[in-house]
């Protein structure tokens, strides 16, 4: 069967019509703050919409119908025509007049992974701050539709298992066509944003900043106003506890925040996802925590004085925030965690490899997967000792087929050897060991901080121009899930049949 490019280049035009709209709202906000590129960003924006309409023009009379392969296209290079156009207002602004350091930037923006090459962010125009804010918020969501509503049709990495939840006939189901549980999930995500930024607004941040990191924290993608990200706010602990319930908010399937708004409760408390995610949070934190009171204060010097509130207090929430943040690869800091301990170093390292819920905008491997892999590695035992027995792994009472099961086995396998590969093109740029495998860990699970050279407190900014591109490579497939992109790879994909 021949591909249909005509509904592939409609799809592509009808995204460049949603980024030039958003740099025309960046334009706006240039314009109210006179920061002096409204002209520029105004033109990125036109630009990037006539592209969009012209595609769409050319191709109005095409196919309705969408195959898997035109869908595998559309998704992958959906996110690379987004990235390219985003970064109109970085180069025609001269605030990342590098062609390269500006896809950078757009592809960490658009994949959620809060990477950045600004050696001083507080000195960018507010209208360029706030498009590279709109980038990973437009992501974000991109993902959740992405994962409830396209991915399952597409039968990519094991998504079954909480779409089950999303799109179907049944009463218990989110909503029975794609179209509405898009537009569903979108009011969550679009309330979720309001509700943070007015409540950092009144726990004192300005307006702009309160905004920026609302849409930072419900993508997950932690690009920051500051220089010293929510470290800035040290002093001001109900802020950072108010980015804390939203950072795990996000990490948390959105559909279960839909079943909390219809007052249908007990799907979550029995949401084994959930209980799993909640408990991680907890345990984690306790852990960090205690090493952080014990051992080292926020800023990696050792603790010599008597236990007190303020630094029980203190260590509690430092714990909890950077736990969160790299569970929910969201990658904002409050403090360098790198100075707390090897420990706590190769404890945060770890985490990055966990992720999220399925369902949410967190990047990583995510718990549902974990979860399946534990019960399956237990469900063996069994097997061994029962080998006549029929002994299905079970989720939220209802057994998984075992092609569900061999999907997330290949996806782990998958995301490991992507990571052992990403950290050698990382060595081959020169990049010392610690360095390298932070990077690989952090691109591709999207979290943003990385160790080493490129630890929480430094940015990405040192990278070689090579090692840029590599590392949006690993951003992209490691927020697509892996099968989307590198399936393109694949010579069979493209043969007609």
């Amino acid at each position: 069967m021949k591909l249909n490019f005509k509904i592939i280049f409609h799809f592509l035009g009808l995204l460049l019509l949603f980024n030039g709209g958003f740099m025309l709202l960046a334009a706006l906000i240039s314009l109210i703050y006179k920061d002096g590129v409204t002209l520029e960003i105004f033109l990125a924006g036109i630009t990037t919409l006539v592209a969009g309409l012209l595609a769409m023009v050319f191709t109005k009379n095409h196919s309705k119908e969408m195959n898997k392969r035109e869908g595998y296209i559309v998704v992958t290079f959906g996110w690379i025509i987004m990235s390219l156009s985003g970064t109109l207002p970085y180069v025609l602004t001269d605030t990342i007049p590098n062609f390269t350091n500006a896809f950078f930037e757009t592809m960490s923006g658009f994949t959620t992974t809060g990477a950045s090459i600004l050696n001083d962010i507080e000195i960018v125009p507010k209208g360029v701050l706030f498009w590279r804010s709109i980038t990973h918020w437009i992501g974000g969501m991109g993902i959740i539709v992405l994962a409830i509503a396209i991915l399952p049709l597409l039968g990519i990495g094991g998504m079954q298992l909480f779409a089950a939840e999303a799109p179907g006939p049944n009463a218990d189901k989110l909503h029975p066509r794609i179209t509405d549980t898009a537009k569903r999930l979108w009011l969550i995500y679009f309330g979720y944003t309001v509700a943070e930024t007015i409540l950092l607004k009144v726990a004192g941040m300005s307006f702009f900043d309160a905004i920026n990191h609302s849409m930072a924290t419900l993508s997950t993608g932690g690009f920051s106003t500051k220089n010293a990200s929510v470290a800035h706010w040290n002093g001001q602990p109900i802020i950072q506890y108010i980015i804390i319930l939203f950072m795990f908010l996000a990490g948390t399937n959105f559909v279960l925040s839909y079943f909390a708004f219809k007052g249908k409760v007990q799907k979550i408390i029995n949401d084994e996802e959930f209980k799993l995610y909640f408990k991680f949070i907890v345990i984690f934190t306790i852990i960090a925590a205690l090493i952080i009171y014990f051992r080292a204060d926020v800023s990696g010097s050792s603790i010599s004085h008597p236990m007190v509130w303020g630094q029980a207090e203190s260590a509690f929430r430092h714990g909890l925030f950077q736990v969160l943040t790299v569970v929910t690869t969201t990658g904002f800091i409050t403090a360098d965690y790198t100075l707390w301990t090897p420990f706590l170093v190769v404890f945060f390292f770890g985490l990055m490899f966990l992720g999220g819920s399925a369902g949410s905008t967190s990047g990583g491997v995510k718990v549902v997967r974990h979860l399946i892999l534990i019960k399956n590695g237990f469900m063996e035992f069994k097997r061994t000792l029962h080998p006549n027995a029929i002994l299905p792994v079970r989720y939220n009472k209802r057994a998984i087929s075992g092609d569900i099961v061999f999907n997330i086995l290949g996806f782990f396998i998958l995301y490991m050897l992507s990571f052992i590969i990403g950290a050698l093109g990382f060595s081959m740029f020169q990049i010392e060991f610690e360095s390298a495998i932070g990077l690989a860990a952090s691109t591709l699970g999207n979290v943003g901080p990385a160790l080493g050279e490129f630890g929480p407190v430094n940015n990405y900014s040192s990278l070689p121009p090579l090692a840029q591109w590599w590392a949006s490579f690993l951003m992209l497939i490691g927020r697509l899930e892996l099968f989307t992109v590198l399936i393109l790879l694949t010579p069979f994909f493209w043969r007609n049949r």
